[in-house]
Formats: C-alpha cells, structure tokens, sequence
C-alpha cells in the first residue's frame, strides 16, 4: 500500500520456523506476482515511492543487507526507470549487523525472521528504537491477546495486518514512535489542556485562619 509508504506498513515479518519454509516459498511468491510501475494504470498494485532520494535510501538498504549475506527471495532491490521505481523487495537471513534490521525502510521492501518459540518472536519484534503497530496472526485467540499484551507497541491487530486506523480509537505508538494518541476521546485529551477554575458566587472562601 502507497508502495510501504505508511508509517502503519509492516518493515519485518516474523515467522515461527515450523511453517517459516512454506509460509515464505507463498509470501514471496506473491510479492513476486504484483503488478508494479506505472500509478496511472489501474492494474499497478505497487508504485513509485515519492523521489529519487527515497528510492536511493530504500535500494541502499536492501544493498547493504545483500552485500552481509541476506538473501533476495523477490525483488532485486535496483532502482528503475523513472528513478523512483522498485519492484517490490522480500529479504531473508538479515541480522543485527545489517542496517535494515533497526532502520525503518518506508517502501516496498520487508524482512522475513524465522524464529523457533514465541517468546522468540517478541523478543524480536521488541528488538527496535519504534513501536507504533503490529499485526498478530493465530489459530489461538488466547496465544494472540497473550503476545499482544506482550508487545511494545501502541497498536496491535490480532489476526490482521498493522494498517488500520478509525477515527474513534486512540491512534498513537510508544518508544520512537511519538507521544500521545490522537483519536476520539484520546486524541481529545491529547491536544487539549485540562484546567479546573472555580468562581465564588458570593462573599469569599473560608479559610481556618
């Protein structure tokens, strides 16, 4: 969506490794699959991400990781003509040393991580300088809600993706991900003072001296 450029889209996928082969075999696949290009043409699902600079800074990320030994199960990370084209980018085995594990890569990239518990997965899902949202996805709906409270996150979504926002709820992350939420009542109390004022109808306040 809007070629990974909302602060919503999901940078890293984590995968339990029980179904991590399967699962990226599909997901790759699929990324492999979607039209990109022109955003005129109503058939493009992914388009060009807002300038040259950005599309540099995203190819310069898969580039490094590549480079450490990451591998490319779609896309090629090359920038295309008209210098802000990517076709859309799934890497694996990205480490710690590699820069795109903690930058934010705001474009049409994302990283598979296998992990063998779940204890594992939060642990790497909470390995980050953000916190904004997350998506949970589950057979269990106790599992779910029990990961959910677990994460460092202002939003999670249990068996959804992590773009989703109404306008009722109080929208907003934690850690680098801001202050504050915005959002209904929230959003209300957030960008508001609260102020107590009281007003003597008549003669004067007592006081016990």
């Amino acid at each position: 969506m809007n070629a990974g450029q909302i602060c919503m889209c999901v940078d890293r996928v984590i995968v339990h490794r029980a179904v991590a082969e399967e699962f990226t075999a599909g997901f790759a696949a699929r990324v492999r699959a979607l039209p990109y290009g022109d955003p005129a043409d109503p058939g493009t699902a992914v388009g060009p991400v807002v300038n040259p600079g950005a599309a540099q800074r995203v190819a310069a990320l898969v580039a490094d990781a590549v480079a450490q030994g990451a591998g490319l199960a779609a896309g090629t990370g090359q920038v295309e003509e008209p210098g802000t084209l990517i076709r859309p980018v799934v890497l694996t085995g990205v480490t710690k040393e590699m820069r795109i594990y903690y930058d934010e890569i705001f474009g049409p990239a994302t990283v598979i991580h296998v992990v063998d518990s779940v204890d594992e997965a939060v642990a790497l899902a909470n390995d980050t300088p953000y916190g904004l949202t997350a998506g949970v996805i589950t057979e269990n709906l106790a599992t779910g809600l029990e990961v959910a409270r677990r994460l460092r996150t202002g939003i999670v979504h249990i068996n959804d993706q992590s773009i989703a926002d109404e306008p009722q709820a109080p929208f907003g992350g934690v850690k680098s991900s801001g202050y504050g939420r915005f959002g209904g009542q929230a959003g209300a109390e957030a960008f508001t003072d609260t102020r107590w004022i009281t007003a003597q109808t008549s003669g004067h306040a007592h006081y016990p001296i």
